[in-house]
């Protein structure tokens, strides 16, 4: 199952980011530390290089990522021309303290009155946008929510007489290319859930996790939860939460493998299953070369 997930006013979103991204100096991409390369939208990268415009990667929620899938990305981006890339997390105010100071390094000759600074924060709904930008503002000027897709319109704001910041909507691209990304970013939340099948996409997560943190399975659902396949991890859940649907023929009930689904997301997307990183540049290489995903 193939998931595509493009609502109808990120069209105008598109329109609008392109006319805006002329007149900005610096392009601040915010994408998700667990998985960065799945969340960085391609038409970001597009209207960018058309405009030559030097890049700001931030790998958000690098406290829920694994550090070292997390220094991996770092050098993969930082090796790429006219891209800075650094790890935080919006809810860290020493984190967001440095980036004007790293987008003002990526264009030394807008710094001052007369030539500020124009910086443009874009990413794909739900990486926390909306969250770094009243941080950087040091007030609520976006809606927060756990759910994608939230801002809807671009927003125009000064940090400072030398410095302004464009917000522009989360966007996400027509066409998913890989199968695997559209399930990463579900399991992320950057999709809506109406585009989605909870089962499925956390019986995908599961697949990763038991290929690269059996430990953390079995650490917090208990014996076996590492140690069996992607539908026996989602049983294990329901087994260990309680997850029964009332049954005609059984008192006891069947699993709600739904329910258990949700539960397994929710714990990785809050960061109480683990540090969890669902790619790294290496996995990465591989389901390219493989032609699969």
């Amino acid at each position: 199952m193939a998931i595509q997930w493009f609502p109808g006013h990120m069209t105008s979103a598109r329109k609008k980011a392109a006319e805006t991204m002329a007149k900005t100096d610096v392009v601040i991409e915010v994408l998700d530390a667990r998985l960065p390369e799945a969340s960085s939208n391609p038409m970001i990268r597009d209207l960018r290089l058309h405009r030559q415009r030097p890049c700001l990667k931030l790998l958000n929620k690098a406290d829920l990522a694994d550090p070292l899938a997390t220094q991996a990305w770092l050098d993969f981006f930082n090796a790429q021309p006219g891209v800075k890339a650094v790890a935080i997390s919006s809810k860290k105010a020493t984190d967001v303290a440095r980036i004007p100071a790293l987008c003002q390094m990526l264009a030394p000759h807008r710094n001052s009155n007369i030539k500020p600074l124009r910086m443009m924060i874009m990413g794909i709904p739900n990486v926390g946008k909306s969250t770094l930008m009243n941080a950087l503002l040091k007030r609520k000027v976006a809606a927060v929510g756990d759910e994608p897709a939230i801002t809807k319109s671009q927003q125009r704001l000064d940090i400072n007489p030398r410095m302004s910041l464009v917000d522009t909507p989360g966007m996400m691209w027509p066409k998913i290319a890989h199968d695997s990304d559209g399930y990463m970013l579900a399991a992320s939340h950057a999709i809506g859930v109406n585009a989605v099948i909870e089962e499925t996409v956390a019986a995908h997560l599961a697949t990763i996790l038991l290929a690269r943190y059996p430990a953390l399975l079995t650490a917090r659902y208990g014996a076996g939860a590492g140690d069996t396949d992607a539908i026996g991890v989602i049983e294990t859940v329901a087994i260990k939460r309680g997850c029964l649907q009332k049954s005609r023929r059984s008192a006891d009930g069947d699993l709600d493998m739904e329910k258990a689904s949700i539960i397994l997301l929710t714990d990785y997307r809050s960061g109480v299953l683990g540090r969890i990183s669902l790619e790294t540049p290496a996995t990465r290489a591989a389901m390219l070369l493989s032609g699969i995903g």
